[in-house]
């Protein structure tokens, strides 16, 4: 038999409120459960108690039942939280770019829940997140294992340095049990009394905190740089709002910017750019503006960003200006890429959201919503032009664009752009 493989250093993680935000999910199955029962709901804190421990624990301490009733307000609470709640959650911010520095370091990573392992699984799945474990652990019946078996249990056979992180006291007691370190996580369900308390031998306010003391000195992974595109009046504010949640459902950490703008000196350029007083404006100065505005963005914003490991979502970009000044002033698509090489400098976005809406449409909404601008106010054939621009870019760079149809409701375009800009990310996440 060949030996196991001996890890270093490993990190098992408790799941509530370490590695997701799950209040909402469990909130609703309590709630569920006592309906079901016939009883009153917990409010406040016993409601919040129901965080981390087993469920027979919460049942019984904070609502007085017995231990058979308990196990029949588990099982309603289930009855609930396998169909529904258990997707009503959401990932910390921060939690991936840890995850993906761990697993550079070369680090055995696992889990080890008072959540069933079953769901405990489908919520990893759903997040994306199965890779970067080495092994999920949680109880297989309603009762459950002590902490400290579960730990046990979540651990390789051989190891070296071992943390236990989560933000309750029955995670950094089972850690000691099982006879490794335990970090507190203050950002969870827990308090800092609690978890000192209960002798953690770490405290970690935030996930930032517990990125360095994990990784210090590590250098963060690459984030990503998406964009989002559209004729005035196409829906991109709401849109972006949208994806924004979805992303941050999944422990994205969005940076939000626009074009032009974005920074100080960009916003400036901004401003004389749209100021309707400007209407002598030559279309060569206009381009050029554009781009120098862009090339103070990408250095002092962009790229800054995305070296943060974090997502830089951008209310238009070069597309725009190839788009507008190329196609709706007529100075040709490959004459404001040359203008802008120079200026973006090989930056450009892993994806571009385009909401694909006639000019007609659009412009009626945008006039419908505030007054016009210098570009907006502009005729219906620059319009036309424009639009048959961005045309011409989808079709040079099809692999760049995600295109959805914006004529339908925010809500249905949004899972539309969710789904394909959540699904290209994942996959180029190593």
């Amino acid at each position: 038999m060949c030996e196991e493989k001996r890890f270093d250093k490993c990190v098992i993680f408790d799941l509530d409120g370490t590695l997701t935000k799950s209040e909402e999910g469990i909130f609703n199955c309590v709630r569920y459960a006592a309906e079901k029962m016939g009883l009153t709901a917990p409010q406040g804190e016993a409601l919040r108690r129901f965080i981390g421990p087993p469920l027979m624990w919460g049942f019984q301490t904070q609502m007085g039942l017995s231990e058979e009733d308990a196990k029949q307000a588990v099982a309603f609470y289930r009855e609930r939280y396998t169909t529904v709640g258990l997707l009503e959650n959401r990932v910390y911010p921060g939690i991936r770019r840890l995850l993906r520095m761990l697993k550079a370091q070369g680090c055995y990573v696992a889990i080890a829940t008072g959540k069933p392992q079953g769901p405990a699984e489908r919520i990893i799945a759903h997040f994306g997140l199965t890779k970067y474990f080495d092994r999920i652990v949680g109880p297989t019946d309603s009762m459950g294992p002590e902490k400290e078996w579960l730990i046990r249990k979540a651990l390789p056979e051989t190891f070296g340095e071992a943390w236990m992180v989560g933000d309750r006291s029955f995670d950094v007691e089972g850690g000691h049990a099982a006879g490794i370190f335990s970090i507190g996580v203050g950002y969870g369900y827990g308090t800092e009394e609690e978890l000192r308390g209960s002798g953690c031998d770490a405290y970690c306010e935030t996930v930032q905190d517990l990125i360095d003391f994990l990784c210090p000195g590590q250098e963060a992974p690459e984030g990503v740089f998406l964009s989002i595109e559209g004729m005035d009046g196409s829906g991109k504010s709401t849109q972006i709002a949208l994806l924004t949640d979805a992303l941050d459902k999944f422990g994205f950490e969005v940076v939000h910017s626009r074009e032009p703008g974005g920074c100080k000196v960009a916003e400036a350029i901004r401003r004389v750019l749209l100021d309707v007083n400007n209407v002598g404006m030559t279309d060569v100065t206009e381009a050029l503006l554009y781009a120098a505005s862009r090339a103070q963005h990408v250095r002092e914003v962009i790229r800054p960003v995305v070296k943060s490991g974090k997502v830089l979502l951008c209310d238009r970009y070069v597309d725009s200006s190839v788009a507008y000044q190329g196609g709706g002033r007529q100075l040709g698509v490959q004459k404001i890429l040359d203008i802008n090489a120079s200026a973006v400098d090989g930056t450009w976005p892993m994806t571009t959201v385009y909401l694909d809406i006639d000019r007609e449409t659009s412009l009626k909404r945008r006039a419908a919503a505030s007054v016009l601008d210098r570009i907006e106010m502009e005729k219906d054939d620059f319009h036309a032009r424009t639009e048959a621009a961005y045309r011409e870019l989808i079709a040079r760079d099809p692999q760049r664009f995600v295109v959805v149809d914006a004529t339908r409701t925010p809500g249905e375009i949004g899972d539309d752009i969710a789904r394909q800009v959540l699904g290209r990310i994942m996959e180029a996440e190593k």
